[in-house]
């Protein structure tokens, strides 16, 4: 599954776009450099109900950005995303989707 795809299915699950989850994590300090993932994991899984695979998808935007590496651009299969910065505004409104 690509980043893309994960975010999407985070979305669909959650009600949330990736953008608002991103925020409450930074509300409830995800984002310092010193909170290590099982603690996001943990967050995810009881107020979302998200897997680890989810999860550690958004955990890297909250803890990096949008921005993802250009390997995984372009890649043929599932894991390939079409550009190096991923949508967090909702997949109904990604221009890559029209």
């Amino acid at each position: 599954m690509s980043f893309q795809a994960y975010l999407d299915k985070i979305e669909e699950k959650t009600g949330r776009t990736p953008r608002e989850l991103v925020e409450v994590a930074k509300g409830r300090g995800y984002d310092a450099a010193d909170v290590k993932a099982g603690v996001i994991i943990d967050w995810l899984k009881e107020d979302y109900d998200l897997g680890r695979g989810h999860a550690m998808a958004l955990i890297h935007v909250i803890k990096n950005g949008p921005e993802i590496s250009d390997k995984h651009v372009g890649r043929k299969g599932p894991h390939g995303d079409p550009t190096n910065v991923l949508w967090l505004d909702g997949k109904a409104t990604n221009p890559l989707n029209a």
